[in-house]
């Protein structure tokens, strides 16, 4: 008996070790980004900006998703507690890039207007960004990167001289659209309505979701500051965790070699598109209607 007990014991001792370290972890990257901060769109009664942004953070920081924001200082600084909006998401530690002062679009303004507005942006961005994070991202408005190359490209060269990357956007299922649609539902007392709406934005986040899973690079997501986008924000990354999404920093998703146009400006451009979903939008009721 002791003799095969101390055999086997003389087995086990000669075998190889067992390996483990944890296998590669498959999920699609998603990078979740959020324009227009501190303002977008129309407001539901009773809410203010801080409380939107508020409700954002939270949401973020209970599904611990390293987002990050796109800020315009023109946008709702005439509004009551701007410095409230602003001190909310900076508070909550979230990062912050560059999306102009005015919110400009490239070919409506041309090249040397684009870059001024972009740098007219940068101070208030330095305060309101959280202290010591790195603030050299750029959002395109509306993604336009400029339809004339040789504009597109005089504007990459002044964004790399002043050390920018850009922030690309592969996901996206124009969220802006449903926010004066919402804020009307709610201003009118329609409650079935605006919870017809949360159903139809989260019916078109999933198809757009999917359509971009269905590439297999790593994804980064439009949003917006908007009161629908708070309200509905716990409830989406719920399905994005469901659809198999690992939540990562916009640096992670960017990383990426499918992302190079973005992230080395001495390349030609532009930044790849959107990946189409066929979505319907907000659909009939309330009010409908919105910008990027």
């Amino acid at each position: 008996m002791w003799g095969r007990l101390i055999a086997a014991l003389a087995l086990v001792a000669g075998a190889p070790a067992v390996s483990r370290e944890p296998a590669p972890d498959a999920r699609p990257l998603l990078a979740i980004t959020v324009d227009d901060l501190p303002a977008h769109g129309p407001l539901p009664p009773g809410r203010t900006r801080a409380q939107v942004v508020r409700a954002l953070a939270a949401a973020f920081r209970r599904e611990k998703v390293p987002v990050f924001g796109f800020f315009n200082a023109s946008f709702g600084r005439s509004e009551p507690g701007w410095n409230d909006a602003v001190a909310a998401w900076r508070s909550a530690g979230l990062r912050l890039g560059n999306h102009t002062f005015g919110h400009v679009r490239l070919d409506a303004v041309g090249a040397d207007a684009f870059l001024a507005d972009t740098v007219a942006n940068e101070a208030p961005l330095a305060a309101a960004a959280p202290a010591g994070s790195d603030w050299h991202w750029l959002r395109y408005p509306f993604l336009n990167e400029g339809s004339d190359p040789a504009v597109r490209d005089t504007v990459r060269r002044g964004l790399r001289g002043r050390g920018y990357r850009i922030a690309g956007v592969s996901m996206s299922f124009n969220d802006f659209a449903w926010q004066a649609a919402y804020a009307a539902c709610l201003a009118g007392g329609d409650r079935p309505g605006a919870a017809r709406l949360k159903r139809a934005f989260l019916a078109d986040a999933r198809t757009a979701a999917l359509a971009a899973r269905s590439a297999r690079v790593p994804q980064i997501l439009l949003l917006h500051a908007g009161a629908m986008d708070a309200d509905v924000m716990p409830a989406l990354l719920g399905l994005y965790r469901r659809l198999g999404f690992r939540f990562v920093s916009l640096e992670r998703a960017s990383a990426d070699p499918y992302w190079a146009a973005a992230t080395d400006l001495s390349r030609s451009g532009p930044t790849p598109a959107p990946i189409s979903a066929a979505l319907t939008g907000p659909g009939p009721g309330c009010a409908t209607g919105g910008t990027p």
